[in-house]
């Protein structure tokens, strides 16, 4: 690995107005990062790269780094780029372990975090190196949201997972309340009467979008976000079909086939994938199968019924009379994105939400509640992790200036 990385980073050019920096949602300092490692700076490279991005180590494995970082070096313009996710998962992985200083000094001010995704622990994070006192609140049994619960092992290890929660977590201090849904028991405004200073939520996206189609309530009908979430625990049978094509869809298709089942075939409305090229390519590789430009009619106990559609520059699709078509399958799984499930908004008076269920919020973070702001997933819709935690910066230090503001009225 080592001699690897070593021989990537002695292709970077060191550009002086690096392509790659600016192809980086986070604007990672790729350079500086490359030049420090070769300079033998180990140790310095980590703390910059984790100082930028509390979650590098994650974001090295599952960025997308083909239109990003990658996608944007200038020697792959006529060859290879330089692979700075191998560059970037090798430094965070070796510097990880040397994080092992505790909490800041307490500026004796509590900030309630709603969920443990890519947005809540950044927040978290950044708000634990300023003092304040952080509780995390997570519904599930364990922190990581989208991370733990809907990205494969294969892809993202729970080992990688379970160190950040040491490392950035515990040994700052952060307190969590794991299996506690705020909306239920608790509310916003229990958090305000116990004091919290400034209250994040970042619920993610958790409620799988519907076809609206007959048969989707039958036994052998799943949607992709619940299989993700315990892929062990279903029983799919040989044949599975999955309805959608994006990076998720490429998620379930593999997994489904490590898990036992012999064929997964993905059905796209598009004439093609919604996925990466990357994604793409390894669920071909690993024997997923393909079918461009059908739409689902109707689901039965034996398979789904499909129609071919003829797709306009526009965007919009139109079906071929004539061209039903009955594909047989054990399991049907759906995933065509999910939204909001709206617990903590139902019960909160005054907390605004758009058309889509999404929690209205300015850049900076402002939700229509005073001391209540947002970000991530649960605010514009599914996005990659990486952009969770560039906004969510925005937002950790939004929040920090507000919580002065209130001192400064004090």
């Amino acid at each position: 690995m080592a001699l690897h990385v070593l021989d990537e980073a002695n292709r970077c050019l060191l550009c002086k107005n690096p392509s790659c920096q600016k192809g980086c949602p986070i604007s990672t300092p790729i350079p500086t990062v490359i030049k420090l490692l070769k300079e033998n700076k180990l140790d310095e490279a980590g703390e910059i790269l984790f100082e930028n991005n509390p979650l590098t180590t994650i974001c090295s494995l599952i960025c997308n780094h083909e239109n990003q970082c990658e996608g944007h070096c200038v020697l792959g313009k006529k060859g290879m780029p330089v692979h700075f996710s191998a560059i970037e998962n090798y430094i965070s992985d070796a510097y990880a372990p040397k994080m092992v200083k505790g909490p800041a000094l307490s500026n004796g001010k509590k900030v309630a975090i709603i969920g443990s995704g890519p947005a809540g622990i950044t927040i978290a994070i950044i708000l634990a190196r300023y003092g304040y006192q952080v509780t995390i609140f997570e519904g599930k049994d364990k922190i990581g949201g989208i991370l733990r619960y809907g990205i494969p092992e294969f892809r993202l290890p729970k080992s990688v997972l379970d160190d950040l929660q040491y490392r950035h977590i515990e040994l700052k201090g952060i307190k969590i309340r794991p299996n506690t849904r705020i909306g239920d028991a608790i509310g916003i405004d229990d958090l305000f009467r116990d004091g919290y200073k400034a209250i994040f939520i970042g619920t993610g996206v958790w409620k799988p979008n519907s076809l609206h189609i007959k048969g989707e309530t039958f036994g052998n009908v799943h949607f992709a976000i619940n299989y993700l979430n315990n892929p062990d625990v279903y029983k799919l049978g040989e044949r599975v079909i999955i309805i959608g094509a994006g990076n998720a869809a490429m998620d379930v298709a593999r997994t489904v086939l490590r898990k036992g089942s012999r064929k997964a075939t993905c059905f796209s409305i598009t004439e093609k994938v919604a996925a990466s090229d990357y994604e793409y390519s390894y669920a071909q590789l690993e024997g997923v199968k393909f079918r461009f430009n059908y739409r689902p009619l109707e689901i039965f106990d034996d398979g789904v019924e499909f129609i071919k559609v003829k797709e306009y520059e526009d965007g919009t699709f139109e079906d071929i009379e004539g061209t039903e078509e009955f594909f047989k399958a054990d399991s049907v799984i759906i995933s065509i994105s999910q939204g909001p499930r709206n617990v903590i908004a139902k019960a909160t008076k005054g907390l605004d939400v758009n058309n889509r269920g999404l929690l209205v919020a300015d850049e900076s973070g402002h939700t229509s509640m005073p001391g209540v702001f947002a970000s991530g997933d649960v605010v514009n819709g599914s996005r990659t992790v990486v952009e969770a935690v560039a906004h969510s910066k925005i937002v950790a230090e939004t929040m920090h200036q507000y919580i002065e503001s209130l001192q400064d009225d004090e």
